[in-house]
């Protein structure tokens, strides 16, 4: 069996539009319902899918994930889910979204996280899009400044030289004591990857089922004001009880 993929790259999207006889950006609509059905959502059972198109010509998709016997916001969401996705594949840019439902407010602001956000288009593919008329009409993409028009976003706090999501920058963390054992390339991958979701990872590099997460290493600052080492904790003991966690902290 095939393991489900969450990246087309630029050839293949070209390839698939052209037998279709429709441009990269039509076709997005198109693969909205195959996202969905990649939505882990045991809890609601409500299936959302979101299909992006970045700068580099390749197509993601972003799901859905809930958790039961977690808090709800635990659950990570299609939109959260695609940014990550695009992170993880050293995508540039973002820039257009289709989504099968209208993205609630937290995904509206997390959307922000994106330099220029308000520029990024959107298509939603439902019927209904939850907000009072002010929703794209259909088979047509429209800013996302339309569905949040008083935006608060990183330059409200940040310099413009602070590099934010999708933009390349370096940590520049390293290990205050790094242990001799536990696996250094799991240790590694921890220390790349700190602030990137890497239960999306999992999933995108076709992990399959989450019992078969053995082992976990967090790497976070020792001094941050913002700790993830309970949330983690709780979120690995759920959905992988026997899983090995290590909590690694770095300068």
């Amino acid at each position: 069996m095939a393991r489900p993929r969450f990246v087309i790259e630029a050839s293949e999207a070209e390839s698939m539009a052209k037998q279709s006889n429709l441009t990269v950006v039509q076709l997005l609509p198109s693969l909205v319902k195959s996202a969905q059905s990649l939505a882990r959502v045991p809890i609601s059972k409500f299936h959302v899918g979101a299909v992006g198109y970045g700068s580099s010509g390749r197509i993601f998709f972003g799901v859905n994930l809930e958790f039961p016997g977690l808090p709800l916001h635990y659950s990570v969401h299609a939109e959260q889910f695609l940014v990550t996705n695009l992170s993880i594949q050293s995508e540039p840019r973002l820039d257009y979204v289709a989504v099968s439902a209208a993205p609630c407010g937290h995904c509206r602001q997390f959307f922000q996280k994106i330099r220029r956000a308000q520029d990024i288009n959107i298509l939603i593919t439902s019927d209904e899009s939850g907000d009072d008329g002010n929703h794209n009409p259909c088979g047509q993409f429209s800013p996302l400044r339309h569905l949040l028009p008083h935006r608060f976003g990183p330059e409200d706090l940040l310099g413009e030289d602070v590099p934010l999501v999708l933009e390349k920058h370096n940590n520049a963390l390293s290990f205050i004591k790094k242990p001799e054992t536990f696996g250094d390339d799991l240790i590694s991958h921890a220390l790349e990857a700190a602030n990137r979701a890497a239960l999306v990872d999992f999933i995108v590099s076709g992990g399959g089922g989450y019992e078969k997460i053995v082992a976990a290493v967090l790497v976070e600052k020792e001094d941050a004001l913002v700790k993830q080492e309970q949330a983690a904790r709780l979120l690995l003991q759920t959905i992988s009880p026997k899983v090995e966690f290590r909590v690694l902290h770095c300068k």
